[in-house]
């Protein structure tokens, strides 16, 4: 396999800027072919399939990685491009591959996270699959981060959760004082279900009992978000 943690090396700059430059009609012609030539090929990587031998997993799976400045002003599209993708896996084996060569959550430093979603959904609120889900959020204290994500992804990936389509993915968020995980799902009005989820995390994680959880749904997370941002730009920036 070849080794697709490059993504994490890339800087935060220019994915998605086009040239400007029109050029002749030939050369469009010529560039238009090479974009629907780029849009197959990524089609044809998108779908992994599990290699001979190995143990498939229920749903194929993507990692990826963001990493942002803090107090930088962030927007949907530039969080859209922020996040690096770094590889999709159909089995079990397949995803030892990955794992084993990333850096643990508790080794990540600044304002990092690592998010792990079923293939095809994108790790936003606003993408189709979560835009009328939620998420259990659990704040937890340094130093706990890289146990509890690798309990709550292996609980996932061995669909522990007994919810059938209704998990969409999970994510650990690095940040200065506290480390944050959270599962993602698909219907948030759902209250048996969500309930499920929160019960198996306890399990899971082997939470205390005393452990605060919090269930926030995505529309929620949007208003809140739209509302900080019109206070800063109503402010006249920061």
């Amino acid at each position: 396999m070849n080794n697709k943690f490059d993504a994490l090396k890339d800087d935060d700059s220019g994915d998605h800027d086009q040239n400007e430059d029109s050029g002749s009609p030939k050369e469009c012609e010529k560039e238009e072919s090479d974009e629907e030539d780029k849009e197959q090929n990524t089609a044809k990587k998108k779908t992994v399939v599990p290699g001979a031998g190995e143990h498939p997993l229920q749903y194929n799976y993507t990692f990826w990685y963001s990493r942002r400045t803090p107090g930088r002003p962030a927007s949907s599209q530039s969080y859209e491009q922020n996040i690096k993708q770094i590889g999709s896996f159909a089995s079990v084996e397949q995803f030892w591959r990955f794992y084993s060569h990333m850096i643990r959550p508790g080794d990540l430093t600044g304002h990092s996270d690592f998010h792990l979603f079923k293939e095809g959904i994108k790790p936003m609120w606003e993408d189709d699959a979560n835009k009328s889900g939620g998420k259990w959020i659990i704040r937890l204290r340094k130093g706990l981060a890289s146990r509890c994500w690798e309990n709550l992804i292996l609980a996932m990936l061995g669909e522990q959760f007994m919810v059938g389509e209704e998990i969409c993915g999970a994510v650990v968020s690095v940040r200065f004082q506290e480390d944050i995980i959270s599962i993602w799902n698909k219907t948030a009005s759902d209250q048996a279900t969500t309930s499920r989820i929160r019960d198996t995390l306890r399990r899971v994680l082997n939470l205390p009992p005393n452990t605060i959880m919090e269930y926030k749904t995505h529309t929620d997370s949007i208003k809140a978000w739209e509302d900080f941002h019109g206070l800063v730009n109503a402010s006249g920036g920061r």
